[in-house]
Parts: structure tokens; sequence; C-alpha cells
């Protein structure tokens, strides 16, 4: 899995970094399903807050793109996680129930073409 953070009039610092990478620990059960992770902090121009985006791609082609907005950026990341580990969790429920109601592929017998 691909991680990429970044900040849109904001730098995120290290204490933030690693705050982050702890709480992506929650999406370690789809580490094998998401292909990349994009998040885009962007600190508010007018008034206070911030604006946290996420971008997460599976393996199969889904992207689902989660954005909210929060006055305290901890508090934002820590939503943002739950959000992310809830649409992974989908995804791979619906991959799963997919493949179970898919029909097989059978093979016919040369001798059922015969007439």
């Amino acid at each position: 899995m691909n991680i990429t953070v970044k900040g849109i009039h904001y730098t995120p610092s290290d204490k933030t970094r690693e705050f982050l990478d702890k709480k992506l620990e929650k999406l370690n059960f789809a580490e094998d399903s998401i292909k990349d992770l994009e998040i885009v902090m962007t600190r508010e121009k007018v008034g206070q807050g911030f604006h946290v985006d996420a971008h997460l791609h599976f393996n199969w082609g889904t992207r689902k793109t989660i954005g909210l907005d929060c006055f305290e950026l901890y508090e934002g990341i820590e939503l943002i996680i739950d959000k992310l580990t809830t649409a992974a969790r989908r995804e791979k429920e619906k991959v799963k129930n997919h493949k179970k109601t898919r029909p097989e592929f059978v093979e016919k017998d040369d001798e059922d073409d015969l007439v």
C-alpha cells in the first residue's frame, strides 16, 4: 500500500505524521487490497479549520473519495480514518459477496454437443 500525505496551506509536522501513521494501523486488515492511499490536509484560508480529503484506490480498480471539514486537525484525522475503515470493509465485503454469487465456469462435455 502506497501512502501519500500532502498539506495545502499547511505543512504536516513530524508529530502529525506519527499520529496519522498510528491511526492508519486500523487499515492493516485491507493492506493487501488497497493499492494507493492519498490524504490531503488543507488549512482553510478564510476562518479557522481544516478540510481533510482521502482518496482510496483498490487493486481491482475501484476508487473512493472521502472528505470532511473539521476545526481540529487531529479530530479530523481520527474521523477520516474511521470513514476509510468503514469504506474499506464495505468494499471488501462487496468483492467477497460478488465472488460467492458469480456462477462458476462449467465446461460442456464433447459428448453433449454431438447429436
